[in-house]
Parts: structure tokens; C-alpha cells; sequence
């Protein structure tokens, strides 16, 4: 009885193919780990340059400096609050424009389609902008982090195109049974659409809460307002201005300064504290996120 050998052909492909999965997760989690060890390492040991994956001069000092300020929870409560608050309304508004005109039957779907994707290519500017925000008197309220960003036209696309590809026997269903337009909304598609909304969710949370920009231009001077960006945001800018030249910092007695904060060591700290709230939610958003997106960007 002759033995059997083993064919080279699946070996050679499961090797390679677990030495290049092995490579573009070295690849992808390598930023991530050497902001997590620079964030880590003392900060005039930073700037030397030769930090990986691993802290050379381990120090807290960067979260620290980060932390000092009282300010910083307040706005890190702001920051949930208004990525909280605007997910949930966008997300309602944004589907529910989304279902109307995905409807045959409304009269006004196009035109309304078509101007709410002209705002996707024009805008009026940043003065107009900031003179609209203030006729509407939003200026200096928690508002103004919620109404002009509740419906994105973007998001609607991607909503409309997954809402069209339902059974559409399942809608008319509905209807004969005496639900109305709100009723079948609110009862049929939206459960039929978790994964796409769970994909915008992702979209609408991760903008709400990297943005700073708004509280710099309308609540600024409201320090009961003040979001987490914006605050870290500050303190990467006074770093910036109070850091000392290289010289300076290796002078006589190097040690004498060797847990002074440098804007690179407070850099990775300010971008650890500020992507740790997403990596937490992203996991449980994760499984719909690339299913949702691809069934919302195509159409049969």
C-alpha cells in the first residue's frame, strides 16, 4: 500500500497567506502602538527619537499634564452628551427623510432629493455661515452642536439606496393592514434597517465627537460648553508655545527635566484619550459596519 503525501500546494498557500495576514495586522496596529508607547514615555526622552512599540523612560506625565486641568471632565461630559444626543435625532431624521423619498408615490421626492444633494457640493461659506448661527440665536447654546448637523445628505444616499432594496411587498403589506406612513416606518423598515443604521450611526458619533471647530467658532467664550477636542485642542497649542528649544532641553543637566512634557509626548496622550471612547463602541458596531455599507452604496 503506497503512502500518501501531503500536497505542497495548500501549504505553501496557508503559510503565505498567514505571513501576509500576520504583516498587514503588524502594519495596521503599528500606529496605534507607538502613539500608545510614546504616550507612555517621558517627554524630553521623546524627542530623541527611537520609540517603538515599547516606553524607553516609562512616566505618567503626559496623561497627567492632560488630566490636570479641571475643565477636562466637564467637556469630556459635553463631548458624550451632544455625540449622544445628535446621534440618536440625526439618525431618526436623516432615516426618516430617507424613507420619504425613497417612496415611488411622493410627488416631491426628486426635487427634494436633488436639493438636499446640492448642499453636498455648494455652500455659502464660513461667514455666512457663522451669521446664520447667529440670526438663529444659537451662539453660545448646547444647540448649536445639534441643529445644523441633523440631517447629512450623505447619510440620506446611503440610507434611501438600502431602504429600496426592501421588499417592497412587505411595505405594501402594511398598508393593507391599515398602517400608516409613520406606522410602517417606524415598525418595518427601521428594524429592517439596523445595519445600515448602525453603519451611520458609526459615521454620525465618530464626527460629533472629533469636532472642535464648531465650540471655537460659536461657544468659545461658554467654558460650561466646552467639548473634549476643544480642550485638548488648548492644550496641545499652549504646549506648543511653552516647549523649549532642543538645546535647552539637554543642556548641563538633562535629568533635571526629564519628565517636562514636550508637544510630541502630549500629542500621543491628547490622541490615546480622545480614541479611546470609539475603539470601546466600535467593536459593537463592527459586525454591521462594512455589511451595512456595501448594501447601502449599491443598487440592483
Amino acid at each position: 500500500m503506497r503512502r500518501r503525501t501531503p500536497q505542497l500546494e495548500p501549504i505553501i498557500f496557508h503559510t503565505f497567506n498567514t505571513a501576509a495576514m500576520l504583516l498587514l495586522a503588524v502594519v495596521t496596529l503599528y500606529p496605534f502602538l507607538n502613539t500608545l508607547a510614546v504616550s507612555f514615555n517621558a517627554g524630553n526622552d521623546t524627542v530623541r527619537g527611537g520609540i517603538y512599540l515599547w516606553p524607553r523612560v516609562w512616566s505618567l506625565q503626559n496623561y497627567q499634564a492632560v488630566f490636570a486641568g479641571g475643565t477636562i471632565y466637564n467637556a469630556f461630559w459635553v463631548s458624550v452628551a451632544r455625540t449622544v444626543i445628535a446621534t440618536v435625532i440625526s439618525l431618526f431624521l436623516t432615516s426618516m427623510l430617507a424613507y420619504t423619498v425613497s417612496r415611488r408615490e411622493y410627488v416631491f421626492r426628486k426635487p427634494i432629493t436633488i436639493i438636499v444633494v446640492l448642499t453636498m457640493y455648494f455652500n455659502a461659506g464660513l461667514i455666512p455661515y457663522y451669521f446664520l448661527i447667529k440670526d438663529l440665536n444659537l451662539l453660545n447654546k448646547f444647540l448649536v452642536y445639534i441643529i445644523p448637523g441633523l440631517i447629512s445628505a450623505f447619510n440620506m444616499i446611503v440610507i434611501r439606496t438600502y431602504i429600496q432594496q426592501l421588499p417592497e411587498g412587505l411595505i405594501e403589506s402594511a398598508k393593507i393592514d391599515g398602517a400608516g406612513d409613520f406606522r410602517t416606518f417606524v415598525s418595518i423598515v427601521l428594524p429592517l434597517c439596523q445595519p445600515v443604521l448602525a453603519t451611520v450611526a458609526l459615521f454620525i458619533a465618530v464626527g460629533q465627537w472629533n469636532s472642535w471647530f464648531d465650540t471655537f467658532l460659536f461657544a468659545s467664550s461658554k467654558q460650561h460648553l466646552s467639548t473634549l477636542q476643544y480642550e485638548l485642542m488648548k492644550l496641545l497649542s499652549s504646549t506648543m508655545v511653552q516647549s523649549t528649544s532642543s538645546a535647552a532641553m539637554y543642556g548641563a543637566d538633562p535629568t533635571a527635566k526629564l519628565n517636562q512634557v514636550t508637544p510630541v509626548s502630549i500629542r500621543a496622550a491628547i490622541t490615546i484619550v480622545a480614541s479611546v471612547p470609539i475603539l470601546v463602541v466600535y467593536p459593537f458596531l463592527q459586525k454591521y459596519f462594512v455589511h451595512g455599507l456595501q448594501l447601502g452604496s449599491m443598487k440592483d
